[in-house]
């Protein structure tokens, strides 16, 4: 399940009807512009108690194809490891 930031914006003004909309647009796009240039420094991002994210780089491998079985070289790349908080997934899984 995804969530829009629209969906959190009104969720966020509906719990804090004394922020401003037009606030809390501008702070959700400060939060995702900083998680995104972190990451592009190649930065590990945490909030503490919720979740964390690091990039990780892949080594250049050969793989195949699966339909025709030809062997691909696929280069070095960067991927996003995403790691919840062991509250959050105590919660999650309605543990105490």
């Amino acid at each position: 399940m995804s969530t829009k930031k629209s969906e959190i914006i009104k969720k966020l003004s509906d719990n804090y009807p004394n922020f401003i909309k037009k606030d809390l647009i501008k702070f959700i796009e400060i939060i995702t512009t900083e998680i995104k240039n972190s990451l592009r420094r190649k930065e590990r991002v945490e909030l503490r108690d919720v979740f964390s994210i690091e990039p990780r780089l892949q080594k250049e491998r050969i793989s195949r194809n699966p339909k025709t079985n030809e062997k691909v070289l696929v280069k070095e790349k960067y991927s996003i490891i995403f790691k919840s908080s062991k509250l959050w997934l105590d919660q999650l899984n309605n543990e105490k």
